[in-house]
């Protein structure tokens, strides 16, 4: 039991991390319209992006938690004691694992655009545009995400 819980957990943490390829697209971006600027790249610098919410990890992890320190003992107290300190432990635990399991490379850039306005943009690392690229950005007008597409 304890071993079909840990693999849920871990399996459900590890499906937490976000597609960052500039070529993905949620449904709901489909047939949005962006604002499309042209521009340079004048600085790209290497990131990691991780999950900053970790709720979903500490709930499964103070699940699994308190259900596995609930058997610890042959009394109500002791088993008691067990769940709570299981479940405590296994939240504080499932939250730095979702942050570790959901931590991706990506790419800060600076691009100065044509209209003389220079704008940050942080993307995964898929796609690696170079210091004097020119590249299209396309600003989420709509709610879909930012992203620089090659020109």
């Amino acid at each position: 039991m304890k071993k079909v819980l840990l693999l849920i957990t871990t399996l459900g943490l590890a499906a937490c991390g976000a597609d960052l390829d500039i070529n993905h697209y949620a449904t709901s971006g489909t047939g949005a319209v962006n604002t499309v600027s042209s521009g340079t790249i004048i600085s790209a610098r290497p990131v990691t992006i991780a999950d900053d919410d970790t709720e979903i990890g500490q709930t499964a992890g103070g699940i699994v938690g308190g259900v596995a320190g609930s058997m610890l003992g042959d009394n109500g107290l002791t088993q008691t004691i067990g769940a709570v300190g299981g479940a405590v432990l296994g939240g504080y635990l499932g939250g730095k694992a979702q942050a570790g399991l959901s931590a991706q490379s990506g790419l800060e850039y600076i691009v100065k655009l044509d209209s003389g306005k220079s704008v940050t943009l942080t993307q995964g690392d898929d796609t690696v545009f170079s210091v004097g690229q020119s590249v299209y950005v396309l600003d989420a007008d709509y709610g879909e995400r930012a992203r620089i597409i090659a020109k």
